[in-house]
């Protein structure tokens, strides 16, 4: 039986924090995952970063709720729930996540969590999982699964190495450049083309 592991940012919805800059103008929280490959370094600056311009989940809560999914998305979304159990993995947060699924038909979503003080800043971040993509594919292949994995960002590499097939969706020349191995789709029509030939030849 086939599973599909996908991230949410870039591939089914924009960057949550390239759209927070967007709004506020602030350089500094354009850097995602597609730029830095240490999400430990980068989510310190980002947190530092909020603290420095006295924003607060509320703030951010605004601006994430005008968030709508990529042009495209939602129809593919729903043609992989369709067809195969489907599991969302995230290295967003819980929050973040909570008004987006509306949006995106209420999946299946595996996410991290915000710590927040009393006054409503993000005082931490929580990972529920270290290296969790690359952990829940494995365990999925335990239960017998045949994984296939969908990304763009260095935070989706070893999951997508872990699965029987990963994907890169849409990603950055560099990240295409160091992963060459990988396959590389620019388009929801494109993905469901290699989804469908790969789980028919699987199944021969």
């Amino acid at each position: 039986m086939h599973i599909v592991c996908l991230d949410l940012e870039s591939v089914l919805i924009p960057e949550i924090w390239v759209t927070i800059a967007n709004i506020t103008n602030i350089e500094e929280l354009y850097l995602t995952t597609r730029d830095v490959a240490n999400y430990e370094v980068l989510m310190n600056k980002r947190l530092e970063v909020l603290r420095r311009y006295n924003l607060k989940l509320e703030d951010l809560l605004k601006i994430i709720e005008t968030i709508r999914p990529l042009n495209g998305a939602l129809p593919f979304l729903e043609w992989l729930r369709h067809n195969f159990p489907t599991i969302i993995l995230t290295d967003s947060f819980s929050e973040f996540v909570k008004p987006l699924a509306k949006k995106l038909k209420y999946p299946t979503f595996f996410s991290n969590f915000l710590e927040i003080d009393k006054q409503g800043y993000i005082n931490n971040y929580i990972i529920r999982l270290q290296n969790g993509k690359e952990r829940t594919v494995k365990t999925l292949k335990t239960l017998r699964f045949e994984t296939i994995a969908i990304g763009d960002s260095y935070n989706d590499i070893e999951m997508l190495k872990e699965a029987d097939i990963g994907i890169l969706f849409n990603p950055s020349k560099t990240i295409c450049e160091n992963f060459p191995d990988l396959p590389v789709v620019d388009n929801y029509m494109g993905l469901k083309q290699l989804i469908k030939k790969w789980t028919l030849s699987s199944n021969k």
